[in-house]
């Protein structure tokens, strides 16, 4: 299964800068024939942007349905973060589409660090896998893999990969040291879910709440079943990178 990792810019609440870089990195990861291109977390909007109870859609929904079109089009399965508004609620949410274009899992976040945003995203309440052609996948979103014990109960579903968005930040002069951090909760991710585990991260900047003037430096990560790392992505800037995995 040859895997893409898209670590694009995020701009705040640019709905359609961050869609044409979603469906640029697609048309590339597809020219590499990729069967699978995984996205950062809250790509679209921006994580914790309060911005987003405004400017969310449902899934399904305007965001959603257009990515479907893109992974039909492209014959290419995707998965990404995204905000996703239901009544007065915002998740923080994930989508795994197949290649004809059919979201076949949602996942929505459940550690979403509720002091960072004010009001809160809600919180999601399960956790599973869906089997596909290439095995058995779950998803997970950033914060989520700090938790052994959500780690532990998506491994009862013994999945074949594993894909964690993430929206991993800090402060400007914390960079690229950061990124090493993200390594080693990949590695451990990946050795309590004993499988291989895929972990994007964006390029941008909070523009809001506590964390406002936080970066986002990529430095994506993902690690064999083993916590061997099997790529990295570039240190502050956008990057597309290609693994395989049995």
């Amino acid at each position: 299964m040859r895997i893409a990792i898209g670590q694009i810019k995020c701009v705040e609440s640019d709905r359609e800068g961050n869609l044409a870089g979603i469906e640029n990195s697609v048309i590339e990861a597809s020219s590499y024939n990729a069967d699978l291109i995984a996205f950062p977390e809250s790509i679209i909007l921006g994580w914790i942007n309060p911005e987003a109870f405004e400017l969310a859609h449902p899934i399904p929904g305007r965001d959603s349905d257009f990515i479907c079109c893109l992974a039909k089009e492209h014959s290419i399965h995707i998965c990404l973060g995204l905000d996703e508004k239901e009544g007065d609620q915002l998740f923080g949410s994930a989508l795994l589409i197949d290649d004809n274009g059919k979201i076949i899992l949602k996942y929505r976040k459940i550690n979403v660090l509720p002091h960072l945003m004010d009001p809160p995203y809600s919180m999601g309440n399960s956790i599973s896998g869906v089997d596909t052609k290439f095995g058995k996948i779950g998803v997970l979103i950033c914060a989520d893999s700090f938790q052994d014990q959500l780690l532990t109960e998506l491994s009862k579903h013994k999945p074949d990969l594993v894909l964690i968005p993430y929206g991993w930040a800090a402060e400007e002069n914390q960079w690229p040291d950061h990124g090493n951090e993200l390594v080693k909760v990949v590695q451990q991710a990946s050795q309590i879910l004993r499988c291989p585990v895929v972990g994007p991260n964006s390029i941008g900047r909070i523009g809001h709440g506590v964390w406002k003037g936080r970066t986002y430096n990529g430095q994506s990560v993902a690690a064999d079943k083993n916590g061997n790392i099997l790529a990295k992505g570039k240190a502050g800037e956008s990057d597309l990178i290609l693994i395989e995995v049995k």
